[in-house]
């Protein structure tokens, strides 16, 4: 292994003395080239050596773009062809170098998982923070007993007490993959399995030949650590389910409120979700083409926009359509899926039958963790966003005039025409308020869906499904509902797949109706009367 080692040293720094000697190149460069083990044994002992400029050299080599010529001197080839000297970093002239002589060294996974420790060992006493979290893991994830000495300098001198658990678990599996005492490895398995992730899960699911004991003593922590997996399993379907049960939520919200203050039933309301989505891509398509800089700001744009589009176009809808209609729910039901077929055409006359892009901004892209869970940003704004629109649909509703009117309305129509109540425009606002939550929906659908002219036809039979199954008219019973539907479906989706299972969720909820033909939180008002 030294003579490997002091090889390599050789080929990665000898050139320079080479030259400064005017000495022949390095003979040994064959040997290296050939032997894949040799390689990766020199490449340990290089990280410990202390020679200069080892990272960038060892970054090289793992990205393929360490080369050698014919005199053994080592280059880093950029993608442009371009070369820098691996020893000084020096850029090297195209005429210095005669590119035929060019050979890239190759590694194997052996010598990459060799060059992976490497690394970590080299950045563990970074002075970025950063950097030194990112090498412990790397450290952990290489699992090479060969890294046991930096990491007790490095924990020896680590302040950060994050990064030093981190260089402890890194520590622990370094020392399951070596010959340590059966203390230490029990130890060690302990440690690891207090880490909890599913890293830890593989370093003791991979354990070879082990004394009975720690053998023991890391099935024991398997089993703990598969209960925990299933654990958050669950908790992140529960979040999966809530974060449907949003979407469903902002999908319904609009037709709770047309449904319980109209009794119309509305097939076009899908159509309201499909036309806010196409107004999200308007806004962006604007913001691309006249301030790219400022496309982070095109969602809140698009939100109030698409609130008066799809808004205007429900008034339009029940002043030209449905007012000739009520008290003939066949007729409405056909007119409305009549109309939703003609919105359709006519978005897809103006924008064409694909799917248009709509972008996801900055600040809504990516995840993070939580414990076990995946957080993703679109999701959570999304239900924070849903949160908001119920709020304010509230407050429409609790403290605004408009809101006393469609409560009246609702409760007693004919008394409310009575008290001066012009419910004719009660029930365009209130169609039109619904159609415009629709709108706000579709901006929100447009960042996990596809944007096309088919986008309510996903989410018009679901929203029919939350409205009944919480209580037609009732905002509190379309929130529960919607949530219960969401998580419902996915922890169904696993066991029976997507269709069977929003089948099973329809037979669910056919037996509830059953029992309770008016929801779970009915309300008194027209639709009921009727």
């Amino acid at each position: 292994m030294l003579r490997a080692a002091l090889l390599l040293l050789l080929v990665l720094f000898g050139p320079l003395a080479a030259r400064a000697e005017d000495a022949p190149a390095n003979p040994g460069w064959s040997l290296l080239s050939g032997s894949y083990d040799d390689l990766r044994h020199g490449v340990e002992e290089l990280a410990t050596s202390g020679a200069p400029n080892v990272a960038t050299a060892l970054d090289a080599l793992m990205a393929g773009q360490l080369v050698v010529d014919g005199d053994s001197h080592l280059f880093i080839q950029a993608d442009d062809g371009s070369l820098v000297d691996a020893i000084t970093g020096a850029p090297v002239g195209g005429d210095a170098v005669d590119a035929d002589t060019l050979r890239p060294i190759r590694v194997n996974n052996a010598v990459r998982r060799a060059i992976e420790a490497a690394l970590g060992n080299l950045r563990l006493f970074s002075t970025d923070p950063a950097i030194r979290r990112a090498a412990a893991d790397a450290v952990f994830k290489a699992r090479d007993a060969a890294a046991l000495p930096a990491l007790d300098r490095a924990i020896a001198q680590e302040k950060d007490s994050s990064i030093r658990t981190a260089l402890q678990q890194a520590r622990a599996a370094a020392i399951l993959a070596g010959n340590a005492p059966e203390a230490d490895r029990l130890a060690a398995v302990a440690t690891i399995a207090a880490r909890g992730d599913i890293d830890a899960r593989s370093v003791l699911a991979s354990l070879g030949d082990q004394p009975a004991t720690v053998a023991t003593a890391a099935a024991t922590a398997l089993t703990s650590l598969d209960r925990i997996a299933q654990l958050w399993g669950v908790l992140q379907s529960v979040y999966y389910g809530v974060s449907l049960g949003s979407v469903l939520l902002l999908a319904a919200a609009g037709l709770a409120i047309t449904f319980g203050v109209m009794g119309v039933i509305n097939m076009a309301h899908g159509e309201m979700v499909m036309l806010g989505a196409y107004t999200t891509y308007v806004v962006q398509q604007f913001f691309r083409d006249h301030a790219p800089a400022l496309f982070g700001l095109s969602l809140p744009i698009a939100v109030p926009l698409a609130f008066i589009v799809a808004g205007a176009v429900g008034i339009a809808i029940e002043r030209g359509l449905i007012r000739f209609l009520y008290g003939r729910p066949l007729e409405t039901l056909l007119a409305t899926w009549g109309l939703s077929l003609i919105l359709q055409q006519f978005v897809r006359t103006i924008f064409g039958p694909s799917n248009r892009e709509v972008g996801t901004p900055d600040w809504m892209s990516g995840a993070f963790q939580l414990g076990g869970l995946t957080i993703t940003w679109n999701r959570l704004i999304i239900i924070l966003f849903a949160i908001v629109v119920l709020a304010a649909l509230m407050a429409v509703l609790r403290f605004t005039a408009l809101g006393l009117q469609m409560r009246a309305v609702t409760q007693n129509r004919r008394m409310a025409a009575s008290m001066g109540i012009r419910t004719p425009w009660i029930d365009a606002l209130t169609f039109g308020l619904g159609s415009g939550v629709a709108g706000i929906a579709g901006v929100a659908l447009s960042q996990i869906d596809n944007v096309s002219p088919n986008l309510g036809q996903g989410y018009i039979i679901d929203s029919f499904m939350v409205v009944v199954f919480g209580g037609v008219g009732n905002l509190w019973g379309t929130v529960l509902g919607a949530l219960t539907l969401g998580v419902v479906n996915k922890f169904l989706e696993p066991i029976a797949g997507a269709v069977l299972g929003k089948i099973a969720v329809l037979v669910l909820l056919i037996l509830f109706i059953q029992r309770r033909p008016r929801g779970m939180f009915p309300l008194r008002g027209r639709a009921v009367e009727s």
